[in-house]
């Protein structure tokens, strides 16, 4: 067993898909449309593109927001995204205008940030585990 797919609620998928692969560089996977707006939208990791994939998930269901905003307001990730070097990360994406709500912060062999995805999460960028 193995995971295919995990998502994220997005506020507006035109404004995600924009955000997650012309930001934080992930690259489009499938986008069919669902219904009169929705659309199923994934993207990947362009170093694994046919690996897991992250469904931006409209955020419609009266029950999404009173779960994010519950973890925006206690601090909390929605999702972690591995990456090489967290605090060059950190760098490139504050380089681009991304909001962190936690500058790189070292817990042992691990390094983490936190970052506004502008479409509702909290998002943790970690060093990859070795």
């Amino acid at each position: 067993m193995k995971i295919h797919l995990t998502s994220v609620f997005v506020d507006d998928q035109a404004k995600a898909e924009h955000f997650y692969t012309e930001i934080l560089g992930f690259v489009k996977k499938h986008d069919v449309p669902v219904g009169e707006k929705d659309r199923w939208l994934t993207v990947v990791s362009p170093d694994e593109p046919d690996g897991t994939e992250l469904l931006l998930e409209p955020a419609g269901h009266p029950a999404v927001k009173t779960f994010r905003d519950a973890l925006v307001e206690e601090g909390i990730p929605l999702a972690q995204f591995a990456v090489d070097d967290v605090k060059a990360e950190y760098q490139r994406l504050s380089g681009l205008g991304v909001r962190f709500t936690q500058e790189p912060l070292e817990m042992g062999p691990v390094t983490t940030a936190v970052f506004d995805d502008s479409c509702g999460n909290l998002i943790q960028i970690a060093t990859k585990p070795q």
